[in-house]
């Protein structure tokens, strides 16, 4: 017999999806412990585990993956045929309508560019920033960068002057950290840059005193100057998404957390497996959220079945609170779908917010 933890190990379906296949009869385990309610499988089901792993991974329906396995160890395997054909079908046709559909969009982009009468950036902005705060701020954000080659335009720290007041916001899709700070000596319209995270990384470096720093953004090329150093380079030549339109989230229950207690159940609480971010990544670490009725937050062992429970990845939450750097911070939690925001008891214009992700069924 096998442990629910060895069948995981050795079939390809994490311990959370074993229960999940109990619970809906598609994998029932061979004998479970009436005491303690756990799970223990006969060695002929590692092979079945194998065969829905598969068919997990390409994406057929559950209730098709439960005529296959019904049907795969007879002697007529025409059922299983069909539906594999069935499926692979429907998969191609997906494919197809989607690929129909990247067309039209490529046409709707081609038509939106004209690079042949692109004009280089002229903007010319100078302006003063308190050095310790603009410390803070990148602090802040740098760390939700993206470090993926496909999206280069991801791969910095937005600097975005309006008036006299700077945001920067960093993200990779995933996560997106923003703040927010004073400046001195633009006044003039907004401007918007985006600094690679190693130009960005020696600006952080320049920023041990408490003295105003210099800020100068001339066409694609920034500068920070600190007394006497100075970091400078070229802009990413890309456009950066207009945060703006992310950032708005319909009003949800916020909690305060103990930043330290907090972490603390995050990394000894339990961990749900959630789904890969790309083709052939593996499964994520998830801590899967919940307020109480008192207002606390609960680091739970699964969804719950009235689906009040958000999962976001357990390592962007752990540098989100990093980050943060408070003792105590606000939750705000709006439906399982939508984005958790992290903020600052005394800042809510330094904030972070995590993509929910989708627990492995």
């Amino acid at each position: 017999m096998r442990s629910i933890g060895e069948m995981a190990r050795d079939s390809g379906l994490g311990a959370s999806a074993l229960r999940f296949y109990d619970r809906a009869g598609v994998l029932v385990p061979a004998w479970v412990d009436p005491v303690s309610g756990y799970r223990w499988y006969a060695p002929e089901q590692l092979d079945e585990a194998r065969l829905l792993a598969r068919l997990r991974r390409a994406g057929m329906p559950l209730a098709d993956i439960r005529l296959v396995l019904a049907g795969w160890s007879g002697t007529d395997t025409d059922l299983v045929h069909g539906l594999l054909q069935a499926h692979l079908r429907r998969l191609e046709r997906g494919l197809t309508d989607a690929r129909g559909e990247f067309s039209a969009l490529r046409t709707l982009l081609d038509q939106r560019e004209n690079p042949m009468t692109t004009a280089p950036r002229t903007t010319t902005a100078r302006l003063s920033v308190p050095a310790p705060e603009l410390a803070a701020a990148l602090d802040a954000v740098r760390y939700a960068a993206s470090a993926d080659p496909a999206l280069p335009m991801l791969g910095g720290v937005l600097f975005d002057l309006e008036g006299d007041t700077l945001h920067l916001v960093a993200t990779d899709r995933y996560r997106m950290a923003v703040a927010r700070i004073g400046t001195a000596g633009h006044g003039g319209p907004r401007v918007q840059v985006t600094v690679p995270v190693p130009l960005a990384e020696a600006m952080r470096a320049l920023l041990g005193g408490d003295e105003p720093v210099g800020l100068t953004v001339e066409g694609d090329r920034v500068a920070l100057e600190a007394g006497d150093r100075q970091a400078a380079g070229q802009c990413l030549a890309h456009d950066f998404p207009d945060y703006r339109r992310l950032v708005h989230l319909p009003s949800g229950r916020q909690a305060v957390v103990e930043a330290a207690a907090f972490r603390e159940a995050l990394e000894t609480g339990p961990v749900r497996s959630g789904t890969a971010r790309e083709p052939g990544d593996a499964s994520r670490d998830v801590s899967v959220l919940r307020v109480t009725d008192d207002g606390t937050v609960a680091v739970c062992g699964d969804g719950g079945d009235d689906g009040s429970g958000v999962a976001v990845d357990r390592g962007f939450l752990l540098d989100a609170i990093t980050a943060a750097d408070r003792d105590r911070l606000v939750l705000e939690f709006g439906a399982p779908t939508a984005p958790v925001a992290i903020r600052r008891t005394d800042d809510g214009t330094t904030f972070a917010l995590l993509m929910p992700v989708r627990l492995d069924d």
